[in-house]
């Protein structure tokens, strides 16, 4: 833990903090300013320490202090700005000592401030929209990123409320991760409140050219025009479904609202769960099978990450093992074992993939990754904290011996440590308290499978569930897979597997295992394209990414048109293809860069 998070955790709360902002679009900038609502914990609080970036620049900092009766004082503060890291710096702000700061006596500090271009505040212009009429701005958050949206304690350790006032020009609508929500048309003015305590890297703002129809009784779709009636189709119905089950087995969802917003191919991850509005790339509604995996994944983030929220990003898998966990549970209520099961092969292929891509001994493969002060905690963002949280969190299920107790104790644990921010060892200690013959037998001690060893250990694993339901799923994938593994692939035997009856799933991992295996024999890749290369054309962007790897990958010149195509439809003009570098297929673009296709 950073001295910045010391600062914020012991020596002072947050209570509350409200932004007051306008936005410029046409000088791509936000002005205005802070005010945080602060309790000292001890006396003598001398100096306040808040994060910030080089792109945010400090113009003022003055508090208020509650008076012995009378007005309170506004005092202007002393400030400085020290380089901390490259992705970030520290705002140090020297406290007054008249009026004296009183232990458990809130006092207000004020930070006024512009904002342009930092990591967390994408500007698109017109063109890089949708609809490329108006533009657009957006702000992203995690791991680290919201520093340079307003200065903060960004650190998930530290939760608290928050409000903002957002003034815009006219056409202009702004939303954010808040759980109510008011407009002024006649003053441009959007003001928003969020109840709930959050961590900064969960506060999120958009603002353009954007309109909604409703989905569900606490769900709707905002997007831009263009691509509104095809997100409700995708949508329509399902949420609501989606979230009735999550409840059934977590508890009530308690951010009221689950509103989502697609946003332009240029949002730098393929979705984030910002509390009551989710933020989820629009590229993704080529595909209904991702679709809906991400979206329940953003859903099961409801409880895990959002209410209870990893303290350290140190321990990522609080939220994202725990959150797939429970994503899968939800997809094998609402669309049956098989279908999870085959999900759930597909992503643990990536993380194999990536496990033989950078060593069984990699420390980042750790479930309790260690980094040292100023080293950027994304670069932590990796499949582990996925897939092997996830087996981690299946493995204790598989301890209790009967998924629905499981289920209660996730129930029990979301009320225990609602709206705090937790270290592994409180979610293991109330886990062995819930179950205490689990306890009494040592299972946190059994050889080979040592909860210390799942948290320390590098490398896959300990141990994988059970996938055999998925069997009627995967089998023909696999069989397939083994026709084409040898030299002279038997065409009749081809001709019995019809991929376009298959779900995405069962093609994105067919091609995958195809990728594994390349590079092929060139009469294999020619043989491959004449079967399956027109029907890839017809379907979504997951399974043409992975068949066009292929072609790559294997240096296959008949079909480099078919990449110059697809490459015009989703790069062109200045959008930015990262949907698919955040899938692990960056080496795909940095491949075609060095190639000359005209």
């Amino acid at each position: 833990m950073s001295q910045r998070t010391r600062n914020a955790s012991f020596l002072t709360c947050l209570r509350h903090f409200h932004l007051d902002l306008h936005l410029n679009f046409a000088l791509k900038r936000m002005t205005g300013w802070q005010v945080l609502e602060l309790l000292p914990l001890q006396p003598g609080l001398q100096t306040l320490v808040l994060d910030t970036h080089p792109s945010l620049h400090i113009h003022s900092v003055d508090c208020k202090v509650p008076g012995g009766g009378g007005p309170d004082a506004v005092l202007p503060l002393t400030y400085r700005v020290e380089p901390f890291t490259d992705y970030g710096a520290s705002l140090h702000v020297s406290l007054p000592a008249s009026p004296p700061l009183r232990p458990h006596r809130a006092f207000q500090i004020t930070v006024r401030y512009t904002t342009t271009d930092g990591p967390a505040i994408w500007w698109l212009d017109a063109e890089l929209t949708c609809g490329r009429t108006r533009p657009l701005v957006f702000t992203q958050g995690h791991s680290v990123c919201n520093r340079s949206f307003f200065p903060c304690f960004d650190t998930p350790a530290v939760k608290s409320t928050y409000s903002a006032t957002v003034r815009v020009p006219e056409g202009v609508t702004v939303l954010m991760s808040a759980s109510r929500s008011a407009y002024s048309k006649q003053d441009r003015v959007f003001q928003f409140s969020m109840e709930f305590p959050v961590p900064a890297y969960l506060v999120a703002l958009v603002a353009g050219d954007l309109q909604h129809a409703d989905i569900g009784p606490r769900s709707r779709v905002w997007a831009e025009p263009c691509i509104l009636t095809c997100a409700v189709s995708k949508l329509g119905g399902s949420v609501e479904r989606w979230l009735g089950v999550a409840e059934g087995l977590f508890g009530p969802y308690v951010w009221g609202r689950y509103d989502i917003v697609f946003l332009p191919p240029s949002f730098p991850i393929v979705a984030m769960e910002n509390p009551c509005l989710t933020f989820i790339i629009s590229s993704i509604l080529e595909s209904q099978e991702f679709l809906l995996i991400d979206v329940i994944h953003e859903i099961a983030h409801g409880w895990f990450g959002n209410a209870v929220t990893n303290a350290t990003w140190e321990e990522m898998w609080l939220s994202e093992g725990l959150a797939t966990y429970a994503q899968r549970r939800i997809t094998t209520e609402a669309y049956g074992e098989a279908f999870t099961c085959l999900e759930t092969v597909f992503r643990l292929d990536a993380l194999h993939r990536q496990m033989r891509l950078l060593g069984d001994n990699n420390p980042v493969s750790k479930l309790q990754a260690k980094f040292e002060q100023g080293v950027n905690p994304s670069s932590l963002m990796n499949l582990f904290t996925y897939e092997k949280g996830f087996c981690f969190v299946s493995y204790l299920s598989q301890l209790c011996g009967d998924i629905k107790r499981f289920d209660s104790f996730l129930r029990a644990y979301i009320e225990q440590f609602k709206f705090c921010s937790v270290v592994a060892q409180d979610l293991l200690d109330f886990f062995l308290g819930f179950f205490p013959d689990l306890k009494e037998s040592c299972v946190a001690q059994r050889e080979g499978l040592e909860f210390e060893r799942w948290l320390n250990g590098c490398g896959p694993p300990l141990c994988e569930p059970d996938l055999s339901a998925g069997g009627v799923l995967t089998c023909p994938v696999q069989r397939l897979c083994e026709v084409w593994g040898g030299e002279d692939p038997d065409t009749k035997t081809i001709a019995t597997f019809d991929l376009s009856a298959w779900s995405t799933f069962q093609t994105v991992l067919f091609l995958d295992r195809l990728l594994d295996r390349s590079p092929l024999p060139h009469e294999v890749m020619s043989h491959l394209s004449r079967c399956y290369s027109a029907l890839l054309d017809g379907m979504n962007a997951e399974v043409q990414i992975r068949w066009l790897q292929i072609v790559v990958r294997n240096g296959f010149y008949p079909d480099l048109p078919r990449v110059r195509s697809f490459l015009h439809k989703h790069v062109s003009d200045g959008r930015v293809g990262l949907w698919y570098c955040r899938r692990g297929q960056n080496w795909f673009f940095k491949y075609l860069s060095l190639q000359t296709i005209k």
